[in-house]
C-alpha cells in the first residue's frame, strides 16, 4: 500500500498502540497531544504499580466490560492479556502475576516501559507533537491550538484517542465532546467509574479514622460479593474493593437516590459463632473490650460499628453479631468524576462500525476510553485501550486500502 499520512490525536496508551500498528505497516504517523509530555495518566497509574493486564481465565476476563462485552470481544480476542505480556517483554519489561491475579511489570513502574515504547516508535519514524490541542476539523484534516498559534494539518485518516473525562489535569478532559456532537455523533453522558463515595461520617469518626484501611473484609452489592480492603476517607470510602462495586452503586444512586454497601467485618467467622462468643462476654465491659475479646475486632472496625450500629443493638450480642456480618454503609453520592480512576460514557457504539470508524465521519476512527464502555480496575481498562486501538488501526488500514 502506498504510504499514507495518518494523524493520531491523543498520546496515551490507545494512541501509542495504534501508532505502533500503523508505523509497522510503513505509514507516515503523527501523534498529537495537548499536554507537554505523553501518556501522563499511564505514568500516574504506574506510580503505585502498573496493572498492565489480568491473569484470570480469559473467558471470565472477556465478560468484565458490562454492556460493551459483545462489541469489545473481537478486539480483545485479537490482543489478549497474554499478548500484552509478550508485547511488554519485547520492550524489555518482564511481568509477573501478583497475589490478586493482576499482572505487573517486574520493576513495578511504568516509566521504563514508556521510554522503551516511545523510543521504538521514534525509530520507526513516528512524529510526536506535544502542546497541540485539537480544536476542530478542516476539509481534509484538523486544526490545533499550539504555543505558536493555530496550526492546520492534512491527513488521509485519523484516529481519535483522547480519553474519557477522568483526571482532566492529566489531559482527559472530554473537551472533544462538543466537536463530535456538532458533527452528529451521539455521545452518552460521562459518569464516574472506579470511584469513591461520600458517607455522612460524624466529625469524631472522620477526624480520627480518615486514611485508615479496612483490611480482610468482604463487600456486597448488586455486583456480587468480593474480598479485599478499602480506605476510610474524609469524604467517605474509596479503594480497590469499592471500585469493584462502583458501577452497581452508582447506578443504584441514579435509579433510587440511595445505595448501601454491605460489609462483612469478620469473614472468617459465622454469625452463630460470633453470637456465642459475644454472649460469653461480661455485659459490664466496655463495648471496645467486648468486641476485641468476643469478635477479635478493634481499631477502625470497632469504630465503624460504633458509628453505624444503634447503641441498643450494640448491647445485644445477637444483633451485634448480625451487624458484624452484614454492616450496611449508606452512601450519599459518588465522588466527582475528576477524582475517578476512569469514566463511563462516551461515543455510543451505535456510532462506530465494526472497524471503529465513526459512521458520520468516514476516515475518522476512535478508540480507548472515548468509547462508551467501562471496566473494573486490575488491568482490564488498559487491556481494552490497547485492544480497541489496535482494532481501529487495522480498521484504518482496511479503509485506506479500499479507498
Amino acid at each position: 500500500m502506498k504510504q499514507k499520512k495518518i494523524a493520531i490525536i491523543g498520546g496515551g496508551p490507545s494512541g501509542l498502540s495504534a501508532a505502533e500498528v500503523l508505523s509497522a505497516s510503513g505509514h507516515a504517523v503523527s501523534v498529537y497531544d495537548a499536554m507537554p509530555t505523553f501518556a501522563r495518566k499511564f505514568l500516574l497509574a504506574g506510580k503505585s504499580g502498573l496493572n498492565v493486564t489480568h491473569s484470570e481465565d480469559y473467558e471470565r476476563f472477556a465478560t468484565r466490560f458490562g454492556n460493551a462485552n459483545p462489541r469489545l470481544r473481537a478486539a480483545l480476542d485479537a490482543f489478549t492479556p497474554a499478548d500484552i505480556r509478550a508485547w511488554a517483554a519485547g520492550l524489555g519489561t518482564e511481568t509477573f502475576v501478583g497475589s490478586s491475579g493482576r499482572v505487573f511489570p517486574n520493576v513495578m513502574k511504568a516509566s521504563p516501559l514508556l521510554r522503551a515504547w516511545l523510543a521504538r516508535l521514534e525509530a520507526r519514524g513516528v512524529s510526536f507533537f506535544t502542546r497541540h490541542r485539537w480544536i476542530g476539523f478542516t476539509e481534509d484534516g484538523h486544526v490545533f491550538e499550539t504555543p505558536d498559534g493555530h496550526k492546520t494539518i492534512s491527513c488521509d485518516a485519523t484516529l481519535l484517542a483522547l480519553g474519557g473525562a477522568s483526571y482532566p489535569r492529566l489531559g482527559s478532559d472530554a473537551g472533544w465532546v462538543s466537536l463530535l456532537s456538532e458533527r452528529g455523533v451521539a455521545i452518552a453522558p460521562f459518569q464516574p467509574a472506579n470511584c469513591g463515595f461520600d458517607v455522612a461520617w460524624s466529625e469524631i469518626f472522620r477526624d480520627r479514622f480518615a486514611g485508615e484501611p479496612l483490611k480482610s473484609v468482604t463487600a456486597t452489592s448488586r455486583a456480587g460479593t468480593f474480598p479485599g480492603e478499602f480506605v476510610i476517607s474524609k469524604h467517605g470510602i474509596e479503594g480497590s474493593l469499592i471500585y469493584a462495586h462502583s458501577a452497581a452503586l452508582r447506578d443504584d444512586l441514579l435509579s433510587h437516590d440511595e445505595a448501601k454497601l454491605t460489609i462483612d467485618l469478620a469473614p472468617g467467622r459465622t454469625a452463630d459463632r460470633l453470637s456465642r462468643d459475644l454472649t460469653r462476654q461480661d455485659a459490664k465491659m466496655s463495648f471496645s473490650n467486648r468486641l476485641r475479646k468476643g469478635a477479635g475486632l478493634d481499631g477502625v472496625k470497632a469504630a465503624l460499628l460504633r458509628e453505624l450500629v444503634p447503641e441498643t443493638d450494640r448491647n445485644d450480642p445477637h444483633k451485634l453479631a448480625a451487624a458484624i456480618k452484614s454492616l450496611a454503609i449508606p452512601l450519599l453520592r459518588q465522588r466527582p468524576i475528576a477524582e475517578a480512576i476512569s469514566s463511563a460514557g462516551g461515543i455510543a457504539f451505535s456510532e462506530v462500525d465494526e472497524t471503529y470508524m465513526l459512521k458520520h465521519l468516514p476516515g475518522t476512527f476512535a478508540a480507548g476510553e472515548m468509547l462508551d464502555w467501562e471496566a473494573p480496575t486490575g488491568g482490564y481498562l488498559l487491556t481494552a485501550c490497547f485492544a480497541t486501538a489496535r482494532a481501529a488501526a487495522k480498521g484504518i488500514e482496511g479503509w485506506l486500502s479500499r479507498k
